[in-house]
């Protein structure tokens, strides 16, 4: 008999096909049992049309990983819970900060986990980088997060819909990076966030934070690069300059790089799950960059520009 969790996937997407798939295929703690797409599932593995019919059914399931869009994710995953389910959600964890809220209240309820997964946390250099900052006295932050929409989400329209958080969907990603290695929390203090003349959703934002101590972070993310993609943070201390990335992925001190290990970020959420799970049902659930997220929409002003198609 297998010792490992069964975990089902909802939504059968690019994010699915792409990393969870692959992670719990080398997983030695999950087995994927079912798929929940209206589309195609996966070959081999028993596949519904609803998380409702999942439920219903006598197949045995530890867990699920959401990874569906933010919106609507908050009544699947209650189901879930409700249900003594363990669950993962994809980031960002939900549409709003009350949805997920909600969701913790009821994971800790009925005695499950519930992860609310910040996948960039995971990346090679993270810990190095936050290691490294420990106990120096920094002086700057400047994080440049630009990419292409068209290449990472091509025909996905819930991402320029209410909810689907725009060019935050990749920002959150340097926002749970900065959230994790910087030593001091940081509060948005101005920005602008720069949205199409035909879409709900923010295409570039530029943001300035500082924390308490009045350390300056400055914040760039663009929808609209083309050619070499930039995801990098920046900290100028009294030691140097550190230098995260590539996501997360490089490390390097005044152009000095350090080996940090090969990418392997959905397999470590995986890891990290399956802990929590065996630990007495552990969750873990940050909202700091969701909440930084809903301090730009709420605090910076609002600029039109060209349509985007």
């Amino acid at each position: 008999m297998s010792t490992k969790l069964s975990v089902a996937v909802v939504g059968i997407g690019k994010i699915a096909r792409d990393q969870h798939l692959p992670a719990i295929a080398a997983s030695p703690a999950f087995e994927l049992a079912a798929t929940v797409s209206r589309r195609e599932g996966v070959a081999g593995v028993a596949n519904f049309g609803s998380i409702e019919e999942l439920l219903d059914s006598p197949l045995k399931v530890d867990a699920v990983a959401l990874c569906t869009p933010p919106q609507g994710r908050h009544g699947l995953a209650r189901l879930a819970l409700d249900r003594g389910r363990h669950v993962m959600l994809e980031k960002p964890p939900g549409a709003t900060v009350s949805e997920v809220r909600d969701l913790s209240a009821l994971a800790e309820k009925r005695g499950v986990t519930l992860f609310a997964t910040w996948h960039s946390r995971f990346a090679p250099a993270v810990e190095a980088a936050r290691a490294w900052l420990a106990g120096r006295a920094l002086r700057s932050v400047r994080i440049v997060w630009k990419e292409d929409v068209r290449h990472w989400h091509p025909g996905q329209e819930w991402i320029w819909e209410p909810g689907g958080l725009g060019v935050f969907d990749p920002g959150i990603n340097a926002l749970s990076i900065a959230t994790r290695i910087l030593p001091e929390p940081f509060f948005l203090t101005s920005g602008s966030l720069s949205y199409p003349a035909n879409r709900e959703a923010p295409i570039a934002a530029s943001l300035v934070f500082a924390t308490g101590a009045g350390l300056p972070i400055a914040a760039e993310f663009d929808w609209r690069q083309t050619g070499p993609q930039s995801w990098d943070i920046e900290v100028a201390t009294d030691a140097g300059i550190l230098r995260l990335r590539e996501g997360g992925s490089r490390f390097e001190v005044d152009g000095v790089e350090t080996e940090c290990g090969p990418e392997a970020e959905y397999p470590r959420l995986y890891d990290r799950f399956a802990r929590l799970i065996r630990d007495g049902a552990r969750s873990d659930v940050d909202l700091a960059p969701l909440r930084h997220v809903a301090d730009a929409f709420l605090a910076s002003r609002r600029v039109t520009v060209e349509p985007f198609d």
